[in-house]
């Protein structure tokens, strides 16, 4: 009988098979150049960036004023002239992106709509490999810990990108990308400490082990204080983490490259959660730990055949683990994709390509949440395909692309689109989209979830649970979008996208009438409600954004969203969404390599769910400073303060505790050196 390789036996395979590719290559490798990217993307002016060159829209390359979708690029230098230390420190930068900090190392983000702890609309990726979690359908952004300095881009499309990427690119698709290892030659030290790191360190070298053959090797630590609650307590939600990899880029001045990567992690954290117990029957807020950690190797071969043909293949294997005091649980997860583009004639540029995914799920249950079953083997499959088509050279195309996925969760799915370019010239695009995603339910839905228990007088104990459902859809979205860029002067240029999506099989908690309970012990009355995808409706909005560089040495952007949602049988549903949301941004270049940086944003109020009760988190200015001096070209030294309009404020609330903890003014210095 056949037996299936362990996890263990596919990394060591993976290995081999990543190994013997560069072999290979070394060995076969053709002799035509492939023009490369040289400038450093945060060297480039603001016409270049305007047209900067992106890959998220269509797997291939595009100018970003040519790209069908609404796209936005935050690069190295927003990152570093910001100070931005996470992710999701770094996604506040994007219009119609919605981010919020919980706790001291827990977010909520979202695009258009949809906004909590574990918010499942976005398809985030890290160098081609998903982050997500199939039981809450979502990402554990204190988990996504990155060297900051290493990152090259982050590529954001707001509106659903399933005809490419497949089910969860529903609200958006979040692709992270790092430098080459060739662009990280030499070592690398930073340090940076303030009232909200003691400290943060990472050290970082990079090397060629061969002739085109480039190393990289890394390690960062973190070390964050606790935060406070409203009422001045302490949250108990200090953190730590330790990171560490390497990356190996083989890229000779061929048709073929290779990239193999790996990634080691282990964050802990302090949290307050509110435990449930039924004797006695009661709920009470207790302290404790969470952690995350794990592992993950990725291997990539691409061969380039000529500037309209490149085939991609790429393999991965990540192991998890998550605990968070109420639940634990572990992912093994093997993903192969492989994908070709080739023209057909002048007039179509074809993409094509399919993947697997398998993830064994194991989970550990607890009073407050039980799994059924504990363990799964999750399988899912696709192909997909899109055609660029010319209509009028240089400035008409239709896309046309649909991908064909099969999981175990929620079976076959179709998720197709269509999407129109107009460039009446070589600096105006007008495009509009009809597209279909589709989200896979989250594991959590099948899940019993004990939120709440009392002792009335004279009676039996009650407990306030939500059921699990198995047969909760996949919930769907059809989406109409149109957008228009225009680059009105060398310095001046708008973005405007206005969208309206229909919402299908959404999931909510429907009541159940009471019933007598008698295990878990003691017998008890069991009120509650149960998972069903039962709400529909609509979102509409808008999302403009503008950069202007006045001068040579300052450059100002600015952006404006608008979010109005319409869900039934839901009375409120903008209760986690903000309505409006602003930004003004300001990079100004001083005398004697001084940088002077700085940004407001403003969101306005919210009403989410903070342990299962709602808030009011009212509406904020967030005004960030920073200050970084260049004395050499190897010495970087910065401060920045955040939030400093107010001593504190609160924006959002955890699905597991009534405590809301707030964000505070800070300060933090760091010194990067260069060798």
């Amino acid at each position: 009988m056949f037996k299936q390789p362990s996890f263990i036996e596919r990394i060591l395979h993976s290995v081999v098979v990543a190994a013997l590719m560069v072999e290979t290559v070394g060995e076969a490798a053709d002799t035509n150049e492939v023009s490369k990217p040289t400038a450093d993307i945060g060297e480039l002016t603001l016409e270049q960036l305007v047209n900067v060159r992106v890959t998220s829209v269509s797997k291939k390359e595009t100018d970003l004023i040519d790209s069908p979708a609404a796209i936005t690029v935050i690069t190295q230098d927003d990152i570093r002239r910001m100070g931005a230390t996470s992710l999701p420190e770094a996604l506040r930068m994007v219009p119609g992106m919605d981010v919020a900090q919980i706790t001291g190392s827990e977010w909520a983000v979202s695009a258009r709509g949809f906004n909590n702890e574990y918010a499942g609309s976005l398809l985030v990726l890290i160098d081609g490999r998903t982050v997500y979690t199939p039981g809450s359908s979502g990402v554990f952004w204190d988990a996504q810990d990155m060297v900051m300095e290493d990152l090259d881009r982050i590529e954001v499309i707001r509106g659903p990108g399933a005809t490419l990427w497949g089910a969860n690119a529903v609200n958006g698709v979040i692709n992270i990308t790092t430098k080459s290892a060739k662009d990280t030659q030499g070592g690398m030290v930073s340090a940076s400490y303030g009232t909200d790191d003691q400290p943060v360190t990472t050290v970082r070298y990079g090397g060629e082990l061969a002739s085109n053959l480039y190393y990289r090797v890394y390690g960062k630590y973190s070390d964050h204080p606790g935060l406070e609650s409203s009422t001045g307590s302490s949250t108990a939600d200090a953190s730590t983490s330790l990171l560490g990899g390497f990356r190996l880029d083989y890229e000779p001045a061929t048709q073929n490259t290779l990239t193999l990567q790996g990634n080691y992690y282990n964050e802990t954290s302090g949290r307050e959660v509110d435990l449930v117990t039924l004797a006695p029957a009661a709920v009470r807020p207790i302290d404790t730990h969470e952690y995350n950690s794990g592992e993950n190797i990725l291997g990539r071969w691409t061969r380039t055949f000529s500037e309209e043909s490149q085939m991609t293949l790429q393999m991965y294997l990540d192991h998890s683990r998550q605990g968070d005091g109420v639940g634990e649980g572990t992912l093994n997860t093997f993903d192969v994709d492989f994908q070709h583009r080739f023209a057909i004639g002048t007039r179509n540029d074809v993409v094509w390509g399919g993947g697997y995914r398998e993830t064994q799920v194991q989970n550990a249950s607890s009073f407050f949440l039980t799994f059924n079953p504990p363990s799964q083997n999750l399988q899912l499959g696709n192909v997909f395909a899109q055609d660029d088509i010319t209509l009028v050279r240089d400035r008409l195309h239709l896309t046309l692309g649909s991908k064909l996925e099969h999981n175990d969760v929620n079976g076959f799915e179709v998720d197709p689109s269509a999407r129109l370019l107009w460039t009446p010239s070589k600096r105006q695009t007008i495009w509009a989209a009809v597209s279909r995603a589709t989200q896979t339910p989250a594991l959590a839905e099948h899940a019993r979830f004990n939120v709440a228990a009392e002792q009335p007088p004279g009676g039996p104990p009650i407990l306030v649970s939500i059921l699990g459902n198995p047969n909760v859809q996949a919930e769907t979205l059809l989406a109409y979008e149109v957008g228009y860029r225009i680059e009105a002067t060398k310095r001046l240029s708008f973005d405007v996208t206005a969208f309206y999506n229909v919402y299908g099989n959404v999931t909510t908690e429907a009541p159940i009438p009471a019933t007598f309970e008698v295990s878990p012990a003691p017998p008890h009355v069991l009120v509650g409600s149960m998972w069903e995808d039962i709400d529909s409706g609509d979102t509409y909005g808008t999302e403009a954004s503008a950069r202007w560089e006045p001068v040579d040495f300052w450059r100002l952007t600015a952006s404006y969203t608008y979010l109005r949602m319409q869900l039934e049988p839901l009375t409120n549903p903008n209760l986690s969404n903000p309505q409006q949301q602003f930004q003004i941004r300001s990079y100004l270049d001083l005398p004697y390599h001084v940088e002077f940086n700085s940004a407001l944003y403003y969101t306005d109020q919210i009403s989410p769910l903070s342990g299962g009760t709602p808030a009011v988190i009212s509406a904020y200015f967030k005004l960030d400073l920073g200050l970084t001096w260049h004395p050499t070209k190897s010495l970087e030294i910065g401060i920045w303060g955040k939030n400093l309009l107010q001593g504190e404020h609160a924006e959002f609330g955890s699905q597991e505790s009534t405590l809301i903890t707030e964000i505070p003014r800070s300060v933090m210095g760091k010194i990067t050196f260069r060798f």
